[in-house]
């Protein structure tokens, strides 16, 4: 898997219809979860796009430090079906993380994770903090790692 990092206007119409539709596809569709995902904060994000020569395959946003946490953060991590036992979500994990080092210098990194993936991050060194919540219908729990 390739994959770039580019600001929101780097991204070309195509790329952002592809991101937007394989959001779509994982969070809304397969999950069944109606959530408003256009939550206005692509804008400020950093896009890490993982993908073969003409599909993507994987998906995160990056923040930086004290824009959705204290932290820098990633969300919106995402692979798509058909793709999942061939480890891109390490793979996506591992460079919104490297994107965090190269553009906010490193530090502690936050995530809300889906309930059932705490073992997965886990595995990445992130490690729970707080209690389980509900963020749009879905269980979640807070996780962290220092980069």
């Amino acid at each position: 898997m390739l994959s770039e990092i580019k600001t929101f206007d780097e991204l070309s119409t195509s790329e952002l219809y592809e991101l937007l539709s394989l959001r779509a596809e994982v969070f809304v569709l397969e999950q069944q979860c109606a959530y408003q995902d256009l939550d206005g904060k692509d804008q400020k994000a950093l896009h890490i796009l993982g993908r073969n020569e003409d599909r993507l395959l994987a998906y995160a946003r990056v923040f930086e430090p004290g824009f959705y946490f204290e932290e820098a953060s990633i969300g919106r991590i995402v692979v798509a079906p058909g793709y999942r036992s061939e480890g891109l979500g390490k793979e996506i994990v591992l460079e919104a993380e490297k994107a965090i080092i190269r553009f906010y210098g490193g530090g502690p990194v936050k995530l809300s994770a889906q309930s059932y993936l705490q073992k997965f991050y886990s595995e990445l060194g992130y490690r729970s903090i707080g209690e389980e919540y509900l963020e749009d219908g879905i269980p979640h729990i807070g996780m962290i790692k220092n980069l």
